[in-house]
């Protein structure tokens, strides 16, 4: 047996010697795919909030479940609700599996009522998974002198709400609020993040935001304030009312109770569609398809893993992931729109037709 295995290797290596392409190619596969390699987050917001939290928790463990076991940097950039770090990853990242990003989930509004700074194709990103869904809240101060949704709906002196962008939780449910339900909001966009907001409402600048559940049970001071009273939950955008906010109607009862259209709730369908997409993290168009199942892979395991729960669980944030392949399934679907619809995101949106 030992004179049959050395012949067959020597008979390898002279046919190594004569083709050394084989040669490589046979050690290229032994070869960790990622050893001693850096991947990079890019966190499309400023520091706190939920794109951050997920990017760092993202960085600590992924690691462990890729070959080679390469570092993560995050590296946050903020800027219009997302749509620079989208850009980015979309244009200038290289598609080797070396860089991934997180971003806010309705980036894909701004594709589709053809904002110009939009310089991607929401379709063609790769999508590795989400760490949670994310279903839509709007809260507001509990000091401020609007005591009910009908307060609200027949002021003169509409509420101050505070958003990032348009593609952003804190701007398109507020907005779908005045188109399903007939609410009156006055939206004040340009903040760089969550943290800027919420710093916004203590100081009376604004007194209410749209956000996420997951965001606003996970994180300081949003959890704080519930439990002084400081802020409270008016709706939820959810089909069922979660079980922390059993007194803040869902969408869904409102537009009953207010007679929505059938129009207005299509475009509920679509922009609410977020929510299912949750935490996206992504990477480049044209990642090779066998690195792309390999960070897949990697991550379903991540947010599997107990430390990362636990983590997650401590900081007051719930899990539920969503596959790759899942989400690539709703990028294509809500991309391919028509025309009504397209108009009726533009009049929420405030896009010139």
């Amino acid at each position: 047996m030992r004179s049959r295995t050395t012949a067959l290797g020597l008979s390898l290596l002279v046919f190594a010697t004569w083709n050394p392409l084989l040669f490589q190619n046979i050690h290229a596969q032994t070869e960790p795919v990622y050893s001693g390699k850096t991947i990079r987050i890019i966190a499309g917001s400023a520091a706190g909030g939920g794109v951050d939290f997920w990017s760092r928790l993202i960085g600590r463990h992924m690691g462990k479940y890729l070959s080679g076991t390469p570092n993560f940097i995050v590296q946050n950039m903020p800027g219009g609700g997302s749509i620079a770090a989208a850009n980015y990853l979309y244009n200038l990242a290289k598609p080797d599996g070396l860089t991934i990003g997180l971003i806010n989930p309705a980036l894909y509004f701004d594709q589709l009522v053809g904002r110009k700074e939009v310089q991607f194709d929401w379709a063609r990103f790769t999508w590795i998974g989400s760490t949670e869904r994310s279903e839509e809240i709007l809260y507001i101060r509990a000091d401020a002198p609007y005591k009910s949704l009908d307060d609200i709906r027949k002021s003169a002196e509409p509420p101050k709400c505070g958003a990032v962008g348009t593609s952003a939780a804190d701007y398109y449910f507020p907005k779908l609020l005045e188109e399903a339900l007939g609410l009156r909001l006055q939206m004040v966009v340009g903040y760089t993040g969550t943290a800027d907001i919420n710093v916004a409402i203590e100081r009376g600048e604004v007194v209410c935001r749209g956000g996420t559940i997951s965001t606003f049970f996970g994180r300081e001071p949003t959890r704080t304030w519930t439990k002084t009273g400081f802020v409270r939950v008016l709706i939820q955008g959810g089909p069922r009312r979660d079980s922390r906010l059993a007194d803040a109607p869902t969408i869904y009862e409102l537009m009953d109770r207010f007679k929505t259209s059938d129009e207005a709730r299509r475009l509920v369908k679509v922009v609410l569609s977020a929510g299912e997409i949750g935490r996206p993290v992504i990477g480049p168009p044209g990642i090779p398809l066998e690195r792309v199942k390999i960070l897949r892979a990697a991550f379903i395991k991540t947010v599997h893993d107990s430390e990362f729960l636990a983590e997650a669980k401590k900081a007051g944030w719930d899990t539920i992931p969503v596959s790759g392949e899942a989400l690539e399934a709703i990028a294509k679907e809500v991309i391919d729109q028509p025309p009504g619809v397209i108009d009726n995101l533009k009049k929420l949106l405030g896009v010139s037709r």
